[in-house]
């Protein structure tokens, strides 16, 4: 019964991808199947509405960062911090190295502030503006700022994925960043190679055009304008909450806009609503966005999402299949086994954590030393659950980009980290029958 119930919800969601609907229709559809399983199983409507509530509850912290990242996507904008960085950092790129560029600036902004949603809606972005001024597609854009941010989301020691794998697995976490680093580093290399290649064999308008004098008639490109940017940066250094530095981000955003921009106080409230909208069609055409409406979307799959994961902690959904599991890992490899559960949860979870909290349920019986659980999860679930279509990880980072989900195929480091390490898993067992 309860693999009938899984198929069913990942029928309704390939449904809707198929079918170009939300994706909403789908997990508001999942969440009637979840629950009638559950009073099916002997629970009550009132039992099975306190478990959605309760996986609701776990995702306040999240739904808050997205408030956040809304209103500092919109107020970036006004204050003219994303198009003075843009003026300043286009003269240092060329066209043919922008998406090695891009892969590389992304990868150190996402282990500064360990965050890959915060990274998209602010280097993400910038990359992506850039990108817009040289005539690159932003659906390569997309790929490097995905492949980036997801880089230092998995080992930068504040990120909430990282701290999250080390909690559950009882290891310290700089042993695993050290780890992490070591196993990435192949991986990471061929990437910078690829998007090196793709980059010089991608068409592009030429030479990145002066943008100041399109900006400057906007707004007032000055350095102060940068203080936002420098601040969230500055902070991450010394591991500052991620929620702290963006709030004192949006603050220091707030009197640039007032008294350097010459923006009404109403017209700030507007933009941190309803994203940035600018009176110069050219302008509106490459910075137009954000704002706490453009996370409504992503909110919503959060929150029926983690209703989820109150529902199968309590009636034991998925207990059946972990044993399916355990028998997968012997056949192949732990590593296996664990990649295609974390491949399978991800459809179902349609966010990162969740996607971790049930790969780690299902697989901690299949590898006994804590360590190795740990890495194998940061390879696994971390980087996996951006490659799921109508996931959150993937969606957000894209959306503050304005990529397409197409872009989810040029990833190219979230592919080549779990291809690589599955290969070496295969590698090991072939040699320990020579080795006993």
């Amino acid at each position: 019964m309860e693999l009938l119930v899984i198929s069913l919800f990942c029928f309704a969601l390939l449904l809707c991808v198929l079918l170009n609907f939300s994706i909403l229709y789908a997990l508001v559809g999942g969440l009637c199947i979840f629950l009638l399983y559950g009073v099916q199983k002997g629970f009550t409507w009132r039992q099975m509405i306190r478990m959605s509530f309760a996986g609701v509850k776990t995702a306040k912290n999240v739904l808050l960062t997205f408030f956040l990242i809304g209103i500092l996507t919109a107020l970036w904008r006004a204050a003219g911090t994303i198009p003075t960085i843009v003026c300043y950092a286009s003269s240092l790129f060329q066209p043919s190295l922008f998406l090695l560029m891009s892969f590389l600036l992304n990868c150190v902004v996402s282990v500064l502030t360990g965050t890959a949603f915060g990274t998209a809606a602010t280097m993400g972005v910038i990359c992506a503006t850039m990108a817009v001024t040289m005539g690159i597609p932003l659906v390569l854009v997309g790929g490097t700022v995905l492949s980036g941010v997801y880089f230092g989301d998995r080992c930068s020691p504040v990120s909430t994925s990282a701290l999250l794998v080390a909690e559950l697995t009882d290891t310290n976490i700089f042993e695993n960043i050290r780890k992490m680093l070591k196993t990435a580093l192949l991986p990471f290399l061929a990437s910078c190679f690829v998007y090196l290649l793709i980059g010089f064999f991608t068409p592009h308008g030429g030479a990145v055009m002066d943008l100041v004098p399109l900006f400057g008639r906007e707004f007032q490109l000055h350095w102060i304008a940068l203080l936002p940017a420098v601040l969230i940066l500055g902070l991450s250094v010394f591991r500052v909450s991620v929620k702290l530095s963006m709030s004192l981000s949006i603050l220091t955003a707030i009197p640039i806009c007032l008294l350097l921009q010459r923006i009404s106080i109403r017209n700030c409230v507007v933009f941190a609503i309803f994203g940035y909208r600018a009176q110069d069609t050219e302008v509106a055409a490459m910075l137009n966005g954000g704002g706490i409406i453009s996370m409504l979307r992503v909110a919503a799959i959060v929150c029926l999402s983690s209703a989820y994961s109150g529902i199968f902690h309590q009636t034991g959904l998925l207990d059946g299949i972990r044993c399916k599991i355990l028998a997968l890992g012997k056949r192949f490899t732990p590593y296996a086994a664990m990649l295609c559960t974390s491949a399978l949860t991800g459809l179902v979870a349609c966010n990162q954590t969740l996607t971790i909290l049930l790969t780690h349920q299902l697989c901690r019986e299949d590898e006994s030393d804590p360590q190795t659980l740990a890495i194998q999860l940061e390879n696994t679930a971390v980087v996996v659950a951006p490659l799921i279509p109508w996931s959150i990880a993937g969606a957000v980072p894209l959306a503050s980009v304005g990529a397409p989900t197409v872009s989810i195929l040029l990833a190219v480091f979230l592919y080549l980290l779990p291809i690589y390490r599955l290969f070496l898993s295969f590698l090991e067992k072939r040699r320990q029958p020579q080795t006993s």
